[in-house]
């Protein structure tokens, strides 16, 4: 049983659309976790200590800083906290918990 040029055209069609909607979705995903961030700088209460010694991050620090993430850049633009969030050490310990520092 040979398939048709046309029955070709709407499988590819098909395909399409179902890798477009696929894509819309992850997208639309992404953007709700993103935006279901509450950027709250005392979620970093945790991480002071390996922040202001060299003490190694625990990993509930590790953890608030993944989920603080999308938040970084405006804590940096915030003069009373970029000092303790613009520093090697604050670096340090981002790196530590695989988190790579931004670039605002």
């Amino acid at each position: 049983m040979a398939i048709s040029a046309a029955q070709v055209q709407v499988r590819m069609k098909t395909s399409y659309m179902v890798a477009y909607t696929l894509m819309v979705l992850l997208l639309v995903q992404e953007h709700v976790r993103v935006s279901a961030v509450t950027c709250s700088p005392a979620q970093l209460s945790s991480c002071v200590s390996a922040i202001t010694s060299s003490t190694p991050p625990s990993k509930l620090c590790c953890s608030k800083i993944k989920e603080q993430k999308p938040c970084l850049c405006q804590y940096l633009k915030n003069p009373n906290l970029q000092k303790f969030i613009n520093t090697p050490n604050a670096r340090k310990v981002a790196s530590t918990c695989g988190t790579p520092f931004p670039k605002c």
